[in-house]
């Protein structure tokens, strides 16, 4: 790999968690590190306070296990995709920007919390989710048999609309049922991961 370093010898390396694609934290690597990292698999840096190489989790055990090192267009900056060991920060949190490392599926994970407060305040609120909740387990589940059975009908038509809706209720409703029977997206995710070994 082609990597321009900087007039002191260093380059920006991005960490970035491999399974929910989070930013970590940002280090420096000289060549050195960059050569260690590849060799141990565990992230070094070159600090630039101590001036020395340092490997991430040496003093707390929190390693940054290497996946994968990535070159950007210009070669001067590297993305370095880990699965980590514990927190990142040397402050106790997930990254160097005090968020969580959670998973995320974009706007389905949004929905999913959605969904979940309107369960939290099914007595209280009024929406149709509530509404669903209120009516019990077998209710759910048989909308997500008429939401699945729509789906099937929409396939076998030429209507890609139509066919798009319903498969969106299903999901939608499916979702729903995932939440009442205490699952979200992670767990089912997890599954199909643990399928694939």
């Amino acid at each position: 790999m082609q990597i321009k370093y900087d007039a002191n010898g260093l380059v920006p390396a991005i960490i970035q968690d491999a399974k929910t694609k989070t930013v970590l934290m940002l280090g420096y690597m000289n060549e050195e590190a960059y050569l260690k990292t590849n060799e141990t698999k565990k992230v070094t840096f070159y600090s630039r306070s101590k001036q020395r190489l340092w490997t991430k989790g040496e003093e707390s055990g929190n390693f940054l296990n290497l996946v994968s090192i990535k070159n950007d267009c210009d070669n001067d900056t590297l993305l370095v995709s880990v699965n980590p060991q514990g927190p990142t920060c040397h402050k106790g949190t997930d990254n160097c920007w005090g968020e969580d490392n959670e998973q995320s599926f974009g706007f389905l994970t949004e929905l999913e919390k959605t969904i979940a407060d309107r369960k939290a305040n099914q007595e209280n609120e009024k929406s149709y989710v509530a509404d669903l909740f209120r009516k019990g387990i077998n209710k759910i589940a048989q909308k997500v048999g008429e939401e699945a059975v729509e789906v099937v009908i929409e396939a076998k038509d030429d209507n890609d609309d139509l066919f798009l809706n319903e498969s969106a209720d299903l999901l939608f409703h499916y979702l729903i049922l995932l939440k009442a029977k205490g699952y979200g997206l992670k767990d089912i995710e997890q599954v199909l991961i643990d399928r694939k070994k």
